[in-house]
């Protein structure tokens, strides 16, 4: 009995000393916590969850054990423990390092498939750090994949293991939503409008007053217009000119200010706010919203810009979407924008009475 009682304790004490070594070098381990794997689209547009992605994960963590920390493994599994396996398609072979914070100063080692790592001189550390590895190429397949972080006390994966946790991430498949913005051209005319079109009043105009030789008369109407052609719209006014059946009131052929030639029969528009220059009683208003040369591009035209000048010539470009702030001459896309056609009408003591119609249309052509 004391024989086999001795063989006991040898073999009790040779086992106790075969494991003391593995608990001696995970005695100061603890949980990295707490810790994530976010996936960051890449460079290339690609989604930070697409399946074969080139995109960036970035790593965030804390360490909790005060020591010495000089390089850091992250080793991508399909697993939390047990036999690493890569997943399918993971690539770290290109990855670069991206951003850091916390430890600095790392280099990056990607020379073991799926096991990049962080590596710099050791020194104490403790507390919350994140690396972003740039260029990683996703699992080429849709689900869940893992990553085990491992720190370790010295350079180049050297010295003790200390601190360790695993994240996860998960590929999925992209949601790919199209929709089509057709060719478009918004324009609309009336006695008032909204930029959007969707409001107009009737088109048929009456001055604001009996026409006379020692007052000007005159009306308003509006037009919005917005296009996506590349090239922007062009404005013109057509039609005939003042007309009482065999009698005419003559349209201005070069700007004129309508308050300075009373008692001559003549008529014209612009697109301007106008004063009491024209009339007693301002009329008229400038565009609105105003151009600003990006997504509001209209502007009046040479001819039909000047306040209290008016002009009409049928078939003239009135109005333009070139307005670039500059040079003017820019053509593109704009939002809707408002004009307001101001009218001004002067007749001679000796023009025929009778009720004077012109029949005007606006035509906007986009180019695409």
């Amino acid at each position: 009995m004391r024989q086999t009682w001795g063989k006991n304790v040898a073999i009790a004490l040779a086992f106790a000393l075969a494991i003391t070594p593995l608990f001696t070098a995970t005695a100061n381990a603890a949980l990295l916590s707490p810790r994530k794997l976010t996936l960051v689209a890449g460079a290339g547009g690609d989604g930070g969850s697409k399946p074969s992605g080139s995109v960036n994960h970035l790593f965030g963590f804390t360490i909790p054990t005060n020591g010495n920390v000089g390089s850091i493994q992250f080793e991508y599994c399909t697993t939390t423990e047990g036999a690493c396996t890569i997943p399918t398609g993971l690539s770290t072979s290109s990855a670069t390092l991206g951003g850091e914070s916390g430890i600095t100063g790392w280099t990056l080692n990607t020379g073991t498939a799926g096991k990049p790592y962080v590596t710099k001189t050791a020194a104490s550390f403790s507390g919350a750090a994140t690396v972003q590895l740039n260029g990683v190429t996703n699992p080429s397949t849709v689900g869940t994949f893992f990553v085990r972080i491992q720190t370790y006390s010295a350079a180049a994966l050297g010295g003790t293991a200390v601190d360790a946790g695993v994240v996860a991430a998960s590929t999925a498949q992209q949601i790919v939503l199209t929709g089509t913005m057709p060719e478009s051209l918004i324009f609309c005319t009336g006695g008032t409008v909204n930029a959007n079109c969707s409001s107009t009043t009737s088109g048929n105009i009456s001055f604001n007053q009996l026409f006379s030789p020692t007052d000007t008369a005159t009306a308003t109407s509006q037009m919005a217009a917005s296009t996506n052609a590349a090239q922007g719209y062009v404005i013109t006014v057509n039609g005939p000119t003042l007309t009482s059946g065999s009698a005419t009131i003559p349209g201005w052929s070069s700007p004129t200010s309508a308050g300075a030639t009373r008692g001559i029969s003549s008529w014209g528009l612009n697109l301007r706010a106008n004063t009491t220059t024209t009339s007693t009683i301002a009329v008229g208003a400038d565009i609105t919203a105003a151009s600003n040369g990006t997504d509001l591009k209209g502007q009046a035209l040479t001819g039909y810009n000047t306040v209290d000048q008016f002009k009409f010539v049928s078939g003239d470009a009135v109005a333009n979407s070139a307005y670039d702030g500059a040079s003017n001459n820019t053509l593109g896309p704009t939002n809707s924008q408002v004009y307001t056609a101001s009218y001004a009408v002067n007749v001679a003591g000796n023009q025929l009475a009778g009720t004077y119609v012109s029949t005007l249309t606006y035509i906007c052509t986009p180019t695409f």
